[in-house]
């Protein structure tokens, strides 16, 4: 676990010094969240009216900033539309070393998300712990999971929060087990309130657990999280004007459901099902090819129904139908795969329970992972001497496996008959493997009993 999460922190550290746009090291919602780090850090509040009136931001946005948000009272009170627990976490590195250290403090959290990771797919799901470092390390140092290892969002901090909650969910659950539980649940939405639907299958799956056992206990849990979510809803209110962090946000006066869409095409956000994993932009495997194996990986977990199958599959789809249809965008203004960072720990561990099973896909799960890993060394190069940047312009990338790969590949922004094509085809890749997987798996004697339980 330690090798895991050094290499995963070395890993991340090139990227520090690479550019987000042109005029900026930081861009769309990152320099929001480190204003607001300045805030807490210096004012312990989460008010940047007076930061960005003094630009506090410029040793990171160089450019003028697009401050998202609305005065909220007449003493002119700005905060930020975005839940304040990553500028919280990140509120003292900024204050000690400024924006450096907090991309620095991310690449640590990367660090624990892997060994985290590592620990899920070893002790609950007996992956080898020599295969579960091999595989666990190459996702971690190819993108997505790396990028947002130093981008400031979230991402990541609400993916070590469901690792630790599915790994807790899944043992013994005693006294410490439910503390670190809890604890994930309630932080999950004060990252972002898009994490809630992951939060609940936890929840879901907390009350499975203890229903038949300890009633007493589960009332208790559920009281205290009852308890959390007044106090998420009642502080929001009182510092946002709304239910949410969205509702003072200057793209949403007229209503805080907007950040879902005007007019929301749910039917035609559906092709995100295929799009996020092949999009030729901003699909998981364009740029690590290793996540075609999450289809298959999937299907064989829920196939084979080890102890503990459920909730990771669970979790994965909550995660996956968000970014799919809850997501204003799948290309948005950011590195590619943001909407699913939270679950890839999951697909990370179904791809090493599948590798475990079956030797032979180890390779090809590496050899994938390496291409990722090359395709985002050869971006960071170019971001940081100025002939790319991170998120303005990175899919013009001079890398010729990266270009030699896109071509067959649909693209999702210009869906014209040779997208609609190449869908269609990927489509019926992805099922079939899908089909194939599940169909070569046996189903384990022991069900959905949590391993703890199951090794009694």
């Amino acid at each position: 676990m330690g090798a895991v999460a050094l290499w995963t922190f070395a890993m991340a550290l090139p990227a520090i010094g690479a550019r987000a746009s042109y005029g900026a090291r930081v861009t769309a919602d990152e320099p929001q969240y480190l204003t607001t780090a300045i805030s807490i850090g210096e004012d312990f509040d989460l008010d940047i009216s007076d930061e960005l009136a003094e630009r506090r931001f410029e040793p990171f946005h160089e450019t003028d900033l697009n401050p998202q948000t609305v005065h909220l009272d007449d003493s002119g009170r700005r905060v930020s539309p975005h839940d304040p627990l990553l500028p919280a976490l990140l509120a003292v590195p900024m204050r000690l070393g400024g924006w450096v250290a907090a991309k620095a403090t991310l690449a640590a959290l990367a660090g624990a998300t892997a060994a985290a990771t590592l620990w899920l797919a070893v002790r609950r799901f007996a992956v080898p712990v020599g295969l579960g470092a091999l595989l666990v390390g190459g996702f971690f140092a190819a993108p997505p999971l790396t990028a947002y290892a130093t981008q400031v969002y979230p991402e990541m901090p609400a993916a070590l929060c469901l690792t630790l909650g599915l790994g807790a969910v899944t043992g013994p659950l005693q006294a410490r087990g439910r503390a670190v539980l809890l604890l994930s649940v309630v932080a999950l939405p004060w990252l972002s309130v898009k994490y809630a639907p992951v939060a609940v299958v936890l929840v879901a799956a907390l009350a499975a657990r203890t229903w038949r056992g300890s009633r007493r206990r589960l009332a208790v849990d559920l009281a205290i999280l009852a308890a959390a979510g007044v106090v998420y809803l009642v502080s929001h209110r009182a510092v946002y004007g709304g239910w949410t962090a969205y509702a003072s946000g200057d793209h949403f006066v007229d209503g805080e459901l907007l950040v879902l869409g005007r007019d929301p095409d749910y039917a035609g956000r559906s092709r995100r099902l295929v799009g996020l994993l092949v999009d030729r932009g901003f699909g998981l495997a364009a740029w690590t090819p290793a996540y075609l194996l999450v289809v298959p990986a999937l299907a064989a977990l829920a196939r084979r129904r080890p102890p503990g199958w459920s909730v990771l599959v669970a979790a994965f789809g909550a995660g996956y139908a968000v970014a799919t249809w809850a997501a204003l965008t799948m290309h948005g203004w950011w590195w590619p795969g943001r909407q699913l960072v939270v679950v890839l720990p999951v697909a990370v561990v179904a791809v090493a329970v599948l590798a475990g099973r079956s030797s032979r896909l180890l390779w090809p799960s590496l050899a994938g992972c390496a291409v990722g890993i090359l395709n985002w060394l050869w971006l960071v190069v170019e971001s940081s001497t100025g002939h790319r940047t991170l998120v303005t312009d990175f899919e013009p990338t001079s890398n010729p496996v990266y270009r030699a790969w896109r071509v067959l590949l649909p693209d999702h922004r210009d869906f014209d008959a040779t997208a609609v094509s190449l869908t269609v085809v990927w489509a019926l890749v992805l099922a079939a493997t899908g089909v194939w997987a599940a169909l070569r798996a046996r189903p384990e004697p022991d069900g959905d009993r949590p391993a703890a339980v199951r090794h009694r």
